[in-house]
């Protein structure tokens, strides 16, 4: 299986820019948990997650109507490809202790997301234990990795 075949096709995107209330609204509005960041020609730049909103503005007392998505996504951002197969997203979920991948096309623009619910959606619950285990594991330091 591929990931375009258990994909979340064009999801909603934003700018650098975007103000993050306008990101947080987007969540609330696609019913989601991380919004990607593209550039002019659509190629992710980096993410932003509901808890980046939470930890790296919120906590910190920054206004969500004066902070824009650049000052709090994750970068650089890990993205699977088309054609990747659920192995290798899943594996690539693994290694970077993330619960959603934006997906590219040939060109490298972004045309949908992965996300561990996907995942769940058609793998064997073994292979879903797995995944949902590795992702949550703790680091050394006790800190979730964070790109």
């Amino acid at each position: 299986m591929q990931v375009r075949d258990i994909m979340t096709e064009n999801p909603a995107c934003c700018s650098p820019e975007t103000r993050l209330d306008e990101v947080a609204r987007l969540m609330a509005d696609n019913d989601c948990g991380e919004i990607p960041i593209v550039d002019e020609q659509g190629r992710p730049a980096g993410v932003v997650t509901d808890r980046d909103i939470a930890c790296r503005a919120v906590a910190r007392g920054l206004d969500p109507k004066r902070t824009t998505a650049r000052e709090v996504m994750s970068d650089p951002v890990v993205t699977a490809s088309l054609d990747d197969t659920l192995e290798e997203v899943c594996a690539r979920m693994e290694e970077y202790q993330i619960r959603r991948v934006p997906v590219v096309d040939e060109r490298g623009i972004c045309c949908g997301m992965v996300s561990q619910a996907d995942i769940a959606r058609v793998a064997s619950e073994h292979h879903t234990a797995e995944l949902v285990r590795d992702i949550s594991r703790p680091t050394t330091s006790g800190q979730q990795i964070r790109l």
